[in-house]
């Protein structure tokens, strides 16, 4: 996730054009190879033991290789191996970059180092981000205002962010939204978290997102938004925000939700919304809603 933003980074300092990015980012994608595939391909885990382990990530917010653990499919020393065999991520945009003659090496480095200056991290931040750390990463990136539920908020997009990782795209930026006037979506799926100091959560997109968003996530071809559509992205919010609520009670803290709902054409003011996150997929954007 952290080559998403050090790419724009570069392109927003005039250090690379679009183009170039889009194809070291291109590269990036074709070159990381995911755990499941390295585990089977190692013979430590059958295809059926992977979609396991990615069917019990739909229940628990834990990585790949933990719960493989937990199952006994994978021992740590095995775990140890295969993360060795992968490389992080903006280490492989920077030798895309490189090898295509768009930087040198002494540029790439000076720029990382200029963008952990600039974001004011500290080096146990910046080399956790860098190490893929998401929620530094999150926390880092957003300015939340209402301190009383910083972290909870936090905490949400952090999640959010994993889980569409996990089940949508893996090639995925966030960006806190600024809105001047209604905030308009298109399609807009929401669910209400309820409890003490419960919100209201949504996911905003145009049409072509939403049933791009839908086919991923349906593993189908959809064409429209039916009702295949709207459950599929229903469900992938009910999942979400079910993983966020055990984390949260793990804490202590116990949230209820109500059903999920889809709409079409929906305005909401920006006075009513406390959190508008922008996600940026290889498809198009959603946005994550945060609301009273």
């Amino acid at each position: 996730m952290f080559s998403q933003y050090f790419g724009h980074y570069l392109l927003n300092k005039g250090l690379i054009s679009a183009d170039q990015l889009k194809n070291a980012l291109d590269l990036q994608a074709s070159t990381h190879v995911k755990l499941g595939v390295l585990s089977v391909n190692e013979g430590f885990m059958t295809a059926s033991q992977v979609e396991e382990v990615h069917e019990k990530q739909k229940q628990v917010d834990k990585r790949f290789g933990e719960i493989a653990i937990e199952l006994g499919y994978l021992t740590e020393q095995q775990l140890d191996q295969l993360l060795s065999g992968q490389k992080q991520n903006h280490l492989i945009l920077g030798q895309a970059l490189v090898d295509r003659g768009y930087m040198s090496i002494e540029q790439f480095s000076d720029a990382l180092a200029a963008y952990k200056k600039d974001n004011s991290l500290s080096d146990e931040q910046f080399e956790a981000i860098k190490d893929g750390d998401i929620d530094t990463l999150v926390e880092a990136l957003l300015q939340i205002k209402d301190s009383a539920n910083k972290q909870h908020y936090t905490d949400y997009v952090s999640l959010f962010a994993k889980n569409l990782i996990r089940f949508i795209d893996d090639q995925v930026r966030i960006e806190a939204k600024a809105i001047s006037g209604n905030y308009h979506s298109q399609w807009w799926t929401s669910q209400n978290i309820i409890g003490e100091n419960g919100f209201a959560t949504a996911i905003g997109c145009d049409e072509d997102v939403f049933v791009k968003f839908a086919s991923i996530y349906a593993e189908e071809t959809l064409e429209e938004v039916d009702e295949l559509a709207q459950a599929s992205v229903s469900e992938f919010l009910n999942l979400h925000n079910g993983i966020y609520t055990v984390n949260m009670s793990n804490r202590g803290i116990e949230y209820e939700m109500d059903a999920p709902k889809v709409q079409q054409n929906v305005d909401i003011a920006p006075e009513n919304s406390v959190l508008i996150i922008t996600a940026y997929l290889s498809f198009g954007t959603i946005d994550i809603i945060i609301t009273n």
